[in-house]
């Protein structure tokens, strides 16, 4: 005897359009849910969760002297992830960006450890330029062996991170170590003319913010107005289409890449030529990935990701202070920005699908026994 039963089962169905309330209100439901994960975390650490989000969340604002030091942290933050949203929105994920950080650093650092005694105005631009330049080529690296050989730039600008601290460590304990410096692994320290000029006097904020957000509306018109910007968008969204329409997969590889290495080598030049204000082990601080979590955050949109570059710049800022003042280790910090990447994604997934519950049939089959 045959048996028809009816069984209901969930699918993710994709929507047409997500609609601009839906865009604008998923960073928001994503940071309060990590929110309430992690003061649950908290709780189960033996913190107190009052203190640790009143340290990290509200003390960054109740003083020009923290908010300065956010203002600090965003700069670079927000750089990278400009850099890093053009290429992921051309399907081109550059998660090298930290390496790229770290030879921008270098190659601007050349100049005052190469030329100590040099004067002018021209050095820090000049270190600025030469970093962003060293980034584009540590990039190049990735771009050619993607085209070349077909090779998984995820990988390839990962293992290049690795690469570059290494190098990092090597100039560091070598030929660039301050003889003078207590046999620390750093370099000399620069020359007054080799720093970046302080932008809001008594604070260490310096005129390289300006630069990033005069880039960062750069960045806005280059997707939003440009026909390169376009034929990038078109190549992320659709492949085939792309294709069909002349548009080079190569030259976007290379363009995406490069955007994105220039982006993180003018971030770490302006970290050395600004507030550290000279070469250390310490500049590679994890801006590179933390900065992947930014140009998700905001969308992948150049606006966006101011917003979500203050947030994070906050997180870290707040982060210190909680360490502190509530005896937080930085692992439980790096687990708030994690999870809050976690938890925008799944965010987007429902922004972007709509759950259904859909019905099918099955014949069961039973056999009577006599």
């Amino acid at each position: 005897m045959s048996v028809w039963s009816m069984t209901f089962f969930p699918s993710l169905v994709r929507r047409e359009r997500a609609s601009l309330a839906a865009t604008l209100l998923a960073p928001v439901v994503a940071l309060a849910a990590a929110i309430i994960l992690n003061l649950g975390l908290y709780v189960v650490m033996g913190r107190d969760p009052v203190s640790v989000v009143y340290a990290m969340l509200l003390e960054p604002f109740l003083s020009w002297a923290s908010f300065s030091e956010v203002l600090l942290k965003a700069g670079p933050l927000l750089l990278i992830a400009q850099g890093l949203a053009i290429g992921f929105r051309a399907k081109v994920f550059n998660i090298g960006a930290e390496g790229q950080f770290i030879l921008g650093a270098i190659f601007a650092s050349a100049i005052p450890v190469w030329f100590p005694q040099a004067t002018g105005v021209w050095i820090w631009p000049a270190m600025l330029l030469l970093g962003a330049i060293g980034g584009a080529l540590w990039a190049s690296i990735t771009a050619f062996w993607r085209v070349r050989l077909n090779a998984n730039e995820i990988l390839v600008s990962l293992m290049l991170s690795l690469v570059a601290v290494q190098l990092l460590n090597y100039l560091l304990l070598g030929p660039w170590k301050d003889p003078n410096g207590f046999n620390f692994p750093q370099s000399v320290m620069f020359q007054y003319d080799a720093m970046v000029p302080t932008l809001i006097s008594g604070t260490r904020v310096n005129v390289s913010l300006l630069i990033t957000l005069v880039l960062s509306l750069a960045a806005w018109i280059f997707m939003q107005k440009s026909f390169a910007g376009y034929k990038l968008q078109v190549g992320g969204l659709a492949p085939r289409a792309a294709s069909y329409a002349g548009f080079s997969e190569s030259w976007a590889i290379w363009l995406s890449l490069l955007i994105g290495g220039f982006a993180a080598g003018l971030a770490g030049a302006a970290e050395v030529a600004g507030p550290l204000g000279q070469l250390q082990r310490s500049i590679s601080t994890g801006y590179g990935y933390a900065a992947i979590i930014v140009a998700y955050l905001g969308g992948l949109h150049p606006l966006g990701i101011i917003v979500s570059a203050l947030v994070m710049a906050v997180i870290y800022i707040g982060g210190d202070n909680a360490m502190v003042s509530a005896n937080l280790p930085i692992a439980a910090v790096r687990v708030f920005q994690g999870s809050l990447l976690l938890a925008y994604l799944v965010a987007v997934a429902f922004m972007r699908y709509r759950l259904e519950w859909r019905q099918s049939a099955e014949n069961t089959t039973h056999r009577s026994q006599t």
